[in-house]
């Protein structure tokens, strides 16, 4: 039988605590999972706002090849499934609730902040297509010219996907 909280140890060696994680520590990944979604869903956003109204008059250069240039997508990543908006919004809302589910059986803090980020970068997007009425296009404004514009969101959904990558390689309890 294996028991779900510390116990008295039987011999006199000092008790030791059960190696998996308390219910507190669960609260403390959803915590963590949704205040990074939320913080990516608000830059998202207020970029987004930024790009439509000071973008509208034409595109900023800041450095090289790195521009701020107003584009809208009706696709996904790298302009594929254009124009099907409403397949898209399914997937990404499937995409949100399994996310949220993956939350729940993150094996770290470090892990539900890569999911957070993942989601926040989902949710913006998602928002985009629902609310904005463009079409069910995304607003995408950062423009390097050897790569496809995209948006916080976008950026959010890769760093988010590389670092649960690299965790999920390093294995559990490791840094």
């Amino acid at each position: 039988m294996q028991e779900r909280r510390p116990v008295t140890a039987l011999t006199d060696d000092a008790p030791v605590a059960a190696d998996h994680p308390g219910p507190s520590s669960g609260v403390r990944r959803l915590v963590v999972a949704l205040s990074v979604t939320g913080a990516v869903v608000l830059a998202d956003q207020l970029t987004k706002w930024w790009a439509v109204t000071r973008l509208a008059s034409g595109p900023v250069h800041l450095i090289g090849t790195l521009d701020f240039e107003l584009s809208r997508n009706t696709g996904s990543a790298f302009s594929l499934l254009q124009g099907k908006g409403f397949l898209l919004i399914a997937v990404a809302t499937l995409a949100a609730v399994g996310l949220v589910a993956m939350v729940r059986r993150a094996s770290s803090a470090g892990q539900a902040a890569a999911l957070g980020l993942i989601l926040g970068g989902a949710l913006g997007n998602l928002i985009d297509r629902l609310f904005r009425g463009d079409h069910g296009a995304v607003v995408d404004f950062v423009a390097l010219h050897f790569w496809p514009t995209f948006n916080v969101a976008d950026a959010s959904i890769v760093v988010g996907s590389a670092l649960l990558l690299v965790s999920l390689i390093r294995g559990p309890g490791q840094p």
